[in-house]
């Protein structure tokens, strides 16, 4: 468990506030979210680890052998390492909470991390995400709020699937919101609002419960 897992950005934030993880979608790295970020928890101090694997020269989080066919091996691989390193950098920081948003391949290995630890994030954001199998979530998300966000016509995450981890992340206890719109994998203005939105109302929760 290192907090040097990863080549990774961090940008302060407030003292004592939030941790809000970044994690890129296939190809970027840990730059593309930082702004945005920044833009959706303007208190957070933002960790942002690059992929460590690279298809074709792009940076991804774990390998495929296809569109949407998954290496389950390397995925398990990069779950356990990345919740060493997500770890790592709460107790090293103590934050009042720790929030996490994906976009893409971002999303689904973030997706994986809530699924083997579920009480490490107090809110986690996933922006198209695509997860293929049945997740087996190890405890309960009970009081932790997950947001999904997808496009109806997207050509990468068909919308059968987000609906089927909305009914798995439902049944495991988690407080799911859906953000839906009419185009792609694009991300577009109601999806970033519903996210500010998440992260607002958890930094409520999380004042809370640090405070009573």
């Amino acid at each position: 468990m290192s907090k040097d897992a990863y080549i990774y950005k961090v940008l302060p934030g407030s003292p004592g506030g939030p941790l809000l993880f970044v994690f890129h979608g296939t190809g970027a790295d840990e730059n593309q979210l930082l702004s945005f970020g920044r833009q959706l928890a303007p208190s957070a101090t933002l960790v942002s680890p690059r992929g460590d694997v690279s298809e074709q020269g792009a940076a991804r989080f774990f390998r495929r052998t296809g569109e949407g066919v998954y290496d389950m091996d390397d995925l398990a691989r990069a779950t356990a390492k990345m919740a060493g390193f997500v770890k790592a950098h709460v107790e090293a920081a103590k934050p009042s909470a720790a929030f996490g948003l994906g976009y893409s391949n971002g999303a689904n290995i973030l997706a994986s991390v809530v699924f083997a630890e579920p009480g490490l994030f107090d809110a986690a954001a996933l922006m198209h995400p695509l997860i293929p199998f049945e997740p087996q979530v190890q405890g309960s998300l009970a009081g932790r709020r997950i947001l999904i966000t997808a496009g109806r016509r997207d050509p990468i995450c068909p919308p059968n699937l987000t609906t089927r981890l909305e009914a798995y992340l439902r049944a495991d206890g988690a407080d799911v919101t859906v953000e839906w719109h009419d185009g792609g994998h694009e991300v577009r203005p109601n999806e970033i609002e519903a996210a500010r939105r998440l992260f607002a109302l958890s930094l409520v929760g999380a004042g809370g419960k640090k405070n009573g």
